[in-house]
């Protein structure tokens, strides 16, 4: 049935696509028609869904409206459609495979690595226009543009072009699904990282353990990125919990900005302040160093004066008073003990 209806879908894309190109003749932006056939497999209907698609936010175009263009609803619809579209396909690849198999199998395919690979394997990554000023943090940008590219497809097209695409285009073409399945992935591992190359810091909390209706542990981990909650998970072991925390913190690292800015910002405030406590201990050391010479300085002046005080009291000049001082001390007891000795008249 399945193989049936992916049949049916090639032959109308056949026959749509030699009435299209009869029909590109008359149209003037016929290499942008034939560039997306080229990565397709057919030529779109609706050719400003797909350049909106390849519109990163940081390139300023706008509608005629005045509006900002870019493909950030695209590619929340697109996720929710590949999310759709792989989890059909997996569902029917192995029957009998239980929902945790199935969930990490499809999480494997639709992660963002994989799509950013996906994107330069067809040439789309060549395409996308954004601004040169671009932050170099963000390295989603053509998974995200293959996820904008997926709903553009679904509104010009529909499910079911939009699902050969992703099945003949894409999985039969650059995915091994039964080696996927089996690839073991290491989210805590991708975390560590993705912080260790930005420079921030990350710190897994175990913030609940309770029993489940058959008595076996549960454990609930918190990821802190910067101190900021990145993501929470559950699970029979602190391992178990901890992958499934460090997945939930990816995903909302490459699908929401606002919370990667504030990461960064929190990174830049926390180093701001570090700096600033580190000047501060430097002006106290600089300080106590001052006041440690100025009192070595006075030691040495008190020093020298008290040596000048004795140096002077033993020059001749004093020397001499003091022998004449003596020897009038000496007379006057002389005379004292000895007072009017006939001898000495």
């Amino acid at each position: 049935m399945h193989a049936l209806s992916l049949k049916n879908t090639a032959n109308k894309i056949v026959l749509n696509n030699k009435i299209d190109r009869i029909r590109l003749f008359f149209r003037k932006d016929r290499e942008s028609y034939s560039r997306f056939y080229s990565i397709l497999g057919f030529y779109p209907r609706n050719i400003s869904l797909y350049e909106q698609a390849l519109l990163h936010k940081s390139s300023s175009i706008k509608s005629e409206k005045g509006r900002p263009l870019n493909n950030e609803r695209l590619e929340f619809l697109g996720d929710a459609i590949l999310d759709a579209i792989v989890a059909d396909i997996v569902y029917k690849k192995f029957e009998g495979k239980k929902e945790g198999f199935l969930t990490n199998t499809r999480s494997k395919i639709v992660q963002r690595e994989t799509l950013n690979k996906l994107a330069v394997e067809i040439g789309l990554d060549k395409l996308i226009k954004y601004s040169t000023r671009t932050s170099s943090h963000n390295s989603y940008m053509s998974g995200n543009a293959f996820e904008a590219l997926v709903g553009a497809i679904y509104m010009d097209r529909g499910y079911n072009v939009c699902k050969y695409f992703i099945e003949v285009k894409i999985i039969k073409r650059f995915i091994d699904l039964d080696k996927v399945a089996k690839k073991e992935v290491n989210f805590k591992s991708k975390l560590i990282e993705w912080t260790q190359k930005n420079k921030v810091t990350a710190s897994f909390e175990l913030i609940e353990q309770f029993l489940d209706k058959e008595s076996n542990p549960i454990f609930q981990s918190e990821i802190l990125i910067e101190g900021l909650s990145a993501g929470t998970g559950i699970g029979y072991s602190k391992k178990e919990s901890q992958q499934n925390a460090a997945k939930m913190a990816l995903k909302k690292i490459q699908t929401t900005p606002n919370f990667l800015k504030e990461i960064f910002d929190e990174a830049r405030k926390k180093a701001e302040a570090a700096m600033a406590e580190k000047e501060i201990l430097a002006k106290d050391d600089e300080n106590s160093g001052i006041a440690t010479l100025e009192a070595e300085t006075t030691l040495e002046t008190e020093a020298t004066e008290f040596e000048a005080e004795i140096t002077d009291s033993f020059e001749p000049e004093n020397n001499e008073m003091v022998l004449e001082e003596e020897q009038e001390s000496n007379i006057s007891v002389t005379e004292q003990l000895i007072p009017n000795n006939p001898l000495l008249g």
